[in-house]
């Protein structure tokens, strides 16, 4: 710069001239020394630029310990909002936003901790995902240390199936469910395992309008078409209908199980460039683990080898080039470093196996049950177990095949003859032992599972049939749109997690947010359905403000679900519509009023039907009469006691 030359050079230059030849050497050294220090100077404020564009700001809930990972461009975050006739029709301003799911309290691990509800832990711990930026001097380690295509790997042929997932997501609007969020667009990893087909992570092409992959070495884009979503294992099968795609691949073979300090390599197209990433790390543990898309405890690899963001779907493989399982889901805390989770094989061949056996995915079974360890010495003898093993049935839930078979109180000890010990753990491999849920997910939904228990001291075998869980709150919603009624303005729909999500927890309540959280479903088909919001006309005056209630009632019925209520209106023909709140609170409309204000309603505020195209199927009653219901719809807690206690586990 021309001031540095005129301060630190011209006058200089021009002082020498004037000292004694015995300064001049002195002021020479002064003259560098100067330079070098403004060199610094310079150098250091462009390091800070250049360290500074490469810093990215997430954001994502304390409580949120586990998330999926995948690479996320700005996409919408949505915050609790009215109705009004001038912003139905339009999208939300997006912010810069994660794909990141709650964990609620509803799974729990051999240790008593939830996947949902992390409750005793900090807060400052979290499992982010993919799509949630890492710190600066994480990203600087992970780029000089490992993020880079060794030579004896750039030219390995499995590296070569590795392909670049884009895929374009238009999410519903819980808030609104009449419509859809603004599209925005991601990028993740997958590859190719034969037939045609690719496998990648299941929170990668949700809510998908459009998925395009890639090659390595290609600027060729090719459609994909999703085949099956396991949401409870985040695995995604993909279809590629191109043959050009297809030329010279070569696709990856699955391998076994590895064992602890086994070295992994992590392929994928993560941040941070446009090429194909390699980094390389050791096995670290392998134990039942809660994945953060499904909110399911099933097998996984914690690996220290580097994933971020756009790694998700992509595969890990081990020395001999063998797939050992696929990256998607990494632990970030100030506590801990270097934590990230693979998907093992035998979970992914699981998966396979559903969709060849079933056409499509139906999910990993459960036995239904809340279980209790037995370590304490008292309890066993109590107990009339003699042995220092098994665990103690706590409840049943009402729609699992165990309830006709198992009784609160029993003890199991075995399961298929494998027997089960007093910290609810069985044998896995040698020298060590895995959560007893390990081996339910073995078996597939409608198996058979052999059951030793100790009933009242005495010994006997029962046979149990296994089936997915089912949440009173789901996680997910089948058929991406969720369910709603609007009547005179009054919008019903289910809870959903997704809808808390969008509303907040504050605006949900505490109540409602502890039925969400711990509930149990009492019979099939039921829902807790919820007044989100109440559309302003002249037939709701006094009604504008209730939001996020539970109704229980229509005219004194008991309402079982969304499809329910629907019929229930229908075929109404009261005067008045009366509707029973939570603590009694009432909101009462006269029938052929509301009915008439319907249509004025809908169009003022742009809404297309005044019910989802699920609720015009003929409602069809599981339990034929209201005598099925002996409580309150979502009126099955979980106890104090049973919400992050260290006895209790779920199987």
């Amino acid at each position: 710069p021309d001031w540095l030359k005129t301060k630190g050079g011209a006058k200089i230059s021009d002082f020498l001239t004037t000292k004694k030849e015995e300064d001049k050497e002195f002021l020479e050294e002064k003259s560098s020394s100067l330079v070098t220090k403004m060199a610094i100077s310079v150098a250091n404020c462009c390091f800070f630029v250049l360290t500074s564009t490469v810093k990215f700001g997430f954001n994502f809930s304390c409580q949120r310990r586990f998330a999926t990972l995948h690479r996320s461009l700005p996409q919408a975050t949505n915050q609790r909002r009215k109705a009004s006739p001038s912003s139905l029709g339009n999208s939300n301003t997006e912010n810069d936003a994660v794909f990141q799911k709650k964990i609620s309290g509803r799974s729990y691990d051999a240790d008593g901790n939830s996947g949902k509800h992390d409750t005793g832990r900090s807060q400052k711990t979290a499992f982010k995902s993919f799509g949630t930026q890492r710190k600066e001097k994480e990203l600087q380690s992970d780029t000089k240390e490992q993020q880079a295509e060794t030579g004896n790997l750039q030219d390995a042929a499995f590296l070569n199936a590795v392909v670049k997932v884009y895929c374009t997501h238009t999410a519903p609007d819980y808030s609104l469910p009449w419509q859809k969020q603004r599209q925005y667009t991601s990028t993740g990893s997958a590859f190719m395992i034969g037939d045609g087909k690719l496998l990648t992570n299941a929170h990668c092409v949700e809510h998908h309008t459009q998925v395009k992959v890639k090659r390595r070495g290609d600027d060729t884009k090719y459609v994909a078409k999703v085949l099956a979503r396991g949401v409870d294992c985040d695995i995604a099968l993909l279809s590629v209908e191109s043959k050009e795609f297809w030329k010279g691949a070569e696709p990856l073979q699955l391998g076994r199980l590895p064992h602890l300090q086994d070295s992994v390599t992590v392929v994928g197209y993560p941040l941070g460039g446009d090429t194909i990433s390699v980094t390389k790390g050791v096995v670290s543990r392998i134990e039942v683990t809660s994945y953060a898309h499904g909110s399911s405890d099933l097998l996984g690899i914690q690996i220290d080898a580097a994933i971020n963001p756009g790694n998700s779907g992509g595969p890990a493989f081990n020395d001999h080039g063998e797939c050992i399982g696929v990256a998607f889901q990494v632990y970030r805390s100030e506590e801990a470093e270097n934590i990230g989770y693979v998907i093992p094989t035998t979970v992914v061949s699981h998966f396979l196996d559903d969709y060849e056996r079933n056409g499509k995915y139906t999910g990993f079974p459960s036995l239904g049950v809340m279980l209790q360890k037995l370590e304490n010495p008292a309890l066993r003898a109590c107990l009339k177990v003699e042995s220092n093993e098994g665990v103690l049935v706590r409840r049943v839930e009402t729609t699992a095949d165990a309830n006709n078979v198992l009784k609160v109180g029993d003890v199991i000890i075995s399961f298929d003859d494998i027997h089960v010990g007093s910290e609810g753990t069985v044998p896995f491999r040698s020298n060590e032992r895995i959560a007893f849920r390990y081996l339910i997910s073995q078996k597939f939904a409608g198996d058979v599972a052999e059951l030793g228990i100790i009933r009242g001291g005495a010994f006997m075998k029962v046979q149990v049939v296994l089936k997915p869980r089912v949440h009173l709150v789901p996680y997910h919603i089948d058929g991406g749109q969720p369910s709603y009624l609007i009547i005179a303005g009054l919008v019903f729909t289910p809870l959903s997690e997704p809808l808390i999500d969008e509303e907040c927890e504050d605006s949900i309540g505490l109540k409602l947010l502890a039925k969400a959280r711990y509930s149990l479903v009492s019979f099939e088909g039921e829902q807790i359905v919820i007044l989100s919001q109440v559309l302003a006309n002249e037939v709701n005056i006094g009604y504008e403000d209730m939001s996020n209630q539970q109704v229980l009632k229509l005219n004194g019925t008991r309402i079982k679900n969304i499809h329910h209520l629907a019929y229930l209106v229908d075929s109404c023909k009261a005067k008045y519509l009366v509707f029973e709140f939570e603590d009694n609170y009432l909101a009462v409309l006269e029938r052929e009023a509301a009915t008439a204000a319907s249509t004025c309603i809908l169009k003022d505020y742009g809404i297309p039907s005044e019910r989802s195209s699920d609720l015009l199927e003929p409602y069809v009653d599981s339990l034929g009469d209201n005598n099925g219901i002996d409580q309150e719809i979502g009126d099955s807690p979980v106890s104090s006691l049973e919400i992050g206690f260290d006895g209790l586990l779920w199987a």
